[in-house]
């Protein structure tokens, strides 16, 4: 009995003080539990404004994503070139290194200067402008300067260029390799600005290397033309030494009385390094009228008149205008098949559950308001 009672006096007590826990509480906060069947059978109840609120926004997707301008990219990809693109050009290397014009050329050095006029601003803006196509649309709607300006470096900024090589491959992988690319509102355009581009560029490489080629070349002969002169006023200047010594030599041979080479008669003389006489009066007059006949002293120096003809060549050689491609191409420019960006049907879709979320948060949002006020 005594036990009961303890126990119904704490019960009471538990519950006083349950009951004291929500002293001065409004009567709407005191129950904080969610009713999830409350909260769907409110959004089942309007259900009419949330179907309305999905199609409307359905109909507004499908209208947004018809104005928004497709976008379409043509992609290259591009290696170093190799001998079949580089063999008219090796042809002209080949003649130049036989007359002895070593100009610092290779694959890799023209590969790289392709791609950094690919890569120049200012080249894709000057492309852009010149170009027909590109021209033609941007003037369709009789644009000022400015905003022709405008749309030209908006343009250049969808030509891109990135390296498929990371660094952390590049010791792995045995070629470099890149990308191409240009975005546009119509496939077939994209794939012909690109190609253009390419082909721009390409141009421009060629002519400069050509240009470099026929620089080395006007340098090899004039730095040529130059030596021989120099080697020739050494040569020059070497035979009248000669012709001095052989005077001297004659006068002193016949103040020695020495007519004939000292050794046809078994002679033994001391001669004179600087004016010889071994060869006696009579042999040394010979020598020196030999000498004094010599009209050009470097008719007789066979290195010398190689350098001539090697010359002569370089004087006739013409490099001519020759066309090779800077690169090779591993995937030439594409005709885009997939548009970037979400689909029409999954922009509508998505446009459709976002209607749906916003008006489920209204009617809930509503309803709550609607209890309180109750």
């Amino acid at each position: 009995m005594g036990s009961m009672l303890a126990y119904m006096t704490s019960q009471h007590i538990q519950s006083k003080n349950d009951a004291s826990i929500y002293d001065g509480v409004p009567e709407r906060y005191k129950n904080t539990e969610i009713d999830l069947l409350g909260l769907i059978s409110t959004l089942w109840e309007s259900k009419r404004i949330i179907i309305s609120a999905i199609l409307l926004f359905s109909v507004v997707g499908f209208f947004i994503s018809a104005l928004l301008t497709p976008k379409w990219t043509s992609q290259a990809e591009i290696t170093p070139a190799e001998k079949p693109q580089w063999s008219q050009l090796q042809k002209t290397l080949s003649t130049l290194q036989v007359l002895d014009v070593k100009p610092s050329l290779d694959k890799v050095e023209v590969f790289n200067l392709f791609l950094k006029k690919f890569n120049s601003e200012s080249l894709r803006e000057e492309f852009l402008t010149s170009s027909p196509l590109v021209a033609g649309k941007l003037m369709a709607s009789n644009p000022d300067a400015e905003e022709l300006r405008r749309g030209i470096v908006l343009l250049s900024e969808k030509i891109k260029a990135v390296n498929n090589t990371t660094v952390k491959s590049a010791d792995t992988v045995p070629y470099q390799s890149w990308s191409l690319s240009f975005t546009a509102p119509v496939a077939g355009e994209a794939k012909e600005i690109l190609s253009g581009y390419i082909n721009y560029i390409s141009a421009l490489v060629v002519k400069e290397t050509l240009d470099y080629l026929r620089e080395e070349v006007d340098l090899k002969k004039n730095t040529e033309r130059e030596s021989l002169a120099m080697e020739r006023e050494r040569m020059n200047t070497l035979h009248d030494t000669k012709l001095k010594r052989l005077n001297y030599s004659l006068e002193v041979a016949n103040a020695a009385g020495i007519k004939r080479p000292v050794y046809s008669n078994g002679q033994t003389v001391q001669d004179d390094p600087d004016y010889s006489i071994a060869l006696g009066a009579d042999g040394i007059a010979e020598k020196l009228k030999i000498e004094q006949s010599i009209a050009d002293v470097t008719r007789l120096n066979a290195d010398f008149r190689y350098r001539e003809h090697r010359l002569a060549e370089l004087d006739k050689l013409d490099i001519k205008d020759i066309t090779f491609i800077p690169f090779k191409y591993q995937l030439s420019p594409s005709l885009p098949t997939k548009k970037e960006g979400p689909g029409r049907v999954l922009f509508i879709i998505l446009a459709a559950l976002c209607g749906g979320v916003i008006a489920s948060v209204v009617v809930l949002v509503r309803h709550a308001l609607q209890q309180q006020h109750h």
